[in-house]
């Protein structure tokens, strides 16, 4: 059974940087697609970055030009790297993987940008 396990959340003041890392294990295969969603407390889940096996990228408008999503494809992993953060990110990060047959979640990652 497959599993994705997450790292790199943690408290960071505003403008600094952050990178996730997600890792897929177990039997996952067929990747099309792994990316990250958040979630603010007292909001719905959103998506902040998608990537697909061919590298094409996909952002939250408000993320945009601050995070960077990549992938290494021969490891199952998926990066993100999040800079100039801003207390408004703080949120619960999670990854997400899509396969062929199945969608994957990640357990979440805590995210906090505040001074």
């Amino acid at each position: 059974q497959g599993q994705l396990v997450e790292s790199g959340g943690g408290l960071v003041q505003p403008g600094g940087s952050l990178r996730l890392s997600c890792a897929a294990s177990g039997s996952i295969f067929s990747i099309y697609m792994m990316g990250w969603y958040r979630q603010a407390p007292g909001k719905q889940r959103e998506l902040v970055a998608t990537i697909t096996s061919g590298d094409s990228t996909n952002y939250l408008d408000s993320v945009k030009g601050r995070f960077t999503i990549s992938r290494d494809n021969a490891k199952n992993t998926v990066h993100l790297q999040m800079n100039s953060l801003k207390p408004e990110d703080t949120a619960v990060y999670y990854c997400n993987v899509i396969t062929s047959i199945k969608t994957y979640w990640g357990q979440g990652t805590q995210v906090t940008v505040s001074s």
